[in-house]
């Protein structure tokens, strides 16, 4: 536990600077994720909401139903600042839902090539590549989703047979997941078997004047000085602004590291999620007691032999 504590303290004050440039926000898209994550039960879908955020150069893929998860428990988290006087002395996240959602976020800046995943291990941790090419066919079918003329596309990528609906009219390069590269927005896909489907759920329009919402609040300290908390792996703020952006307090790593920090986090989660709030710098001058209730004991582990990347074709 004491190497990982240190580990977890030099990574989390070891933030990475990327070059990629905030991007303006011009609209938000929603989708429908369905997944068949168990083909010996093929009418068993996952599903969650999705949210696309996107502007002329770059993108971000996210759970809508994580940024609203992440509403409710930083209104928990300061409900208990104001109910102990402004002083944190404890704290208690209950994680009761077993409503899982995705972990990982997708960034895309077309015009540096870049892909980005981002997934939260209790700290945010930043993969960097080079944007996966999709060779695309596009042919001359049309429908409309909602009013919107679309125009279909067809593609062999990552291990699949996928068939895409773009908006022309919508000169966007991204979609949802890891799906983009087409002279518009992407408004509905799906592997030719049904078994990964993105559903067109709506389109606003961001308003340029929406501003991130606070991810720190000033709490007072035992010692009579004043404190930050800070609303870390938070991301509703930034994900609801008017700007699309790398985190600033993400640590870069490799997909191997992160591996590695998930199963010392399955094999030990309290342990892990205490080293991660020390890596924090929480308990300099606060002690903090951080317990996440776990989800009932009975709950099925749900079966994936059947994930949206599938090894490719020879």
């Amino acid at each position: 536990m004491k190497i990982l504590t240190t580990t977890l303290i030099a990574a989390t004050i070891s933030t990475f600077a990327f070059a990629q440039k905030a991007d303006k926000a011009l609209a938000r898209v929603r989708y429908t994720f369905s997944h068949m994550r168990d083909t010996t039960q093929r009418d068993n879908f996952y599903t969650e909401n999705m949210l696309l955020v996107t502007g002329n150069n770059a993108s971000v893929y996210t759970s809508y139903d994580k940024i609203n998860r992440d509403l409710e428990i930083k209104k928990s988290i300061e409900d208990q600042i104001k109910s102990q006087g402004g002083t944190l002395t404890s704290l208690n996240i209950n994680r009761t839902s077993t409503k899982p959602v995705s972990p990982v976020d997708y960034f895309y800046f077309a015009n540096e090539n870049k892909f980005y995943t981002k997934e939260r291990v209790i700290s945010n941790y930043l993969v960097e590549e080079t944007a996966p090419k999709i060779n695309w066919k596009i042919n001359k079918d049309t429908a409309s989703f909602s009013g919107i003329k679309c125009q279909k596309a067809t593609a062999y990528f990552k291990g699949r047979n996928w068939i895409a609906w773009f908006a022309p009219e919508l000169p966007f390069q991204s979609g949802p997941w890891k799906l983009n590269g087409l002279p518009g927005l992407i408004i509905e896909a799906h592997d030719e078997k049904n078994e990964v489907k993105f559903q067109f759920a709506g389109i606003d329009k961001v308003i340029e004047e929406e501003k991130p919402k606070e991810a720190e609040q000033t709490i007072a300290m035992p010692n009579g000085g004043t404190g930050t908390f800070k609303f870390s792996g938070m991301d509703s703020g930034t994900y609801l602004g008017s700007e699309i952006k790398l985190p600033t307090d993400a640590v870069k790593t490799t997909q191997k590291e992160i591996d590695k920090l998930k199963e010392a986090r399955d094999k030990d989660p309290q342990g892990f999620i205490n080293a991660q709030m020390a890596g924090r710098n929480m308990g300099a001058n606060i002690k903090t007691s951080t317990s996440f209730v776990a989800a009932p004991g009975g709950a099925k582990k749900m079966v994936m032999n059947n994930p949206i990347e599938l090894p490719e074709k020879k």
